[in-house]
């Protein structure tokens, strides 16, 4: 019973740890790696990452290649394309309900936060320290929009893209050096927002991931 009650728990932090590494680098999309080198990775036992396996390879993330082993997932145009499409279906649909119904407050925090990035850039601050939290208060508006459906299985499957969408980003278009910019189309998207006006965020969001799109796309 105990084993039982403990298992899930173990699979969870196979799956955190090994997700952990992949976004840190650790392991780089398109590497073979073996069980084992997985085990040595995240500490975790042979059997836990076994019976992590199986998860990763349906949501995508790994691919099993006979003779050769574990293949992270390799970032290519169709994984962009596929990638970047789901995330447009599913933050249109959130961001009009998150127009709706978040509160005054969610909303002035967030722009907040923007507008205090924007100022620190104007006035001279380009540091790599600006540019990580710059990414954190990127990723964290959208994770807003999608967890206001307060939908389980919507939040699950973008949880997994954006796994992903982390991986394109740091391969293909990361926010360094483009913190103005982006910040620049989310307060149009924000200010949309404060205004209740749900199609222009939605146009404004639109844009944004498109932008984003046909930069990962460029090769």
């Amino acid at each position: 019973m105990d084993g039982a009650d403990e298992q899930p728990t173990l699979r969870e932090k196979a799956y955190e740890s090994f997700t952990r590494h992949l976004l840190a680098r650790d392991v780089r999309p398109g590497q073979f790696v073996s069980q084992r080198r997985l085990v040595e990775l995240t500490g975790l036992t042979l059997g836990a990452i076994r019976e992590l396996i199986p998860r990763l390879e349906a949501e995508g993330l790994i691919k099993t290649v006979p003779q050769r082993g574990l293949q992270i997932a390799h970032i290519d145009l169709n994984l962009i394309r596929e990638a970047f499409q789901l995330r447009l279906f599913l933050e249109k649909e959130a961001v009009g309900i998150f127009t709706e119904t978040a509160s005054d407050e969610t909303i002035a925090a967030l722009l907040k936060q923007h507008r205090e990035i924007v100022a620190a850039i104007e006035g001279g601050n380009h540091s790599h320290e600006l540019e990580a939290h710059a990414q954190a208060v990127d990723w964290g508006m959208h994770d807003a929009f999608i967890d206001a459906l307060g939908n389980t299985i919507i939040s699950n499957a973008y949880r997994v893209n954006s796994i992903k969408m982390r991986l394109i980003s740091q391969e293909r278009f990361r926010i360094d050096g483009r913190v103005g910019p982006v910040m620049g189309e989310h307060l149009r998207v924000l200010e949309a927002i404060e205004q209740r006006n749900a199609q222009g965020a939605v146009d404004a969001l639109a844009a944004h991931i498109n932008h984003a799109r046909s930069r990962a796309l460029r090769i």
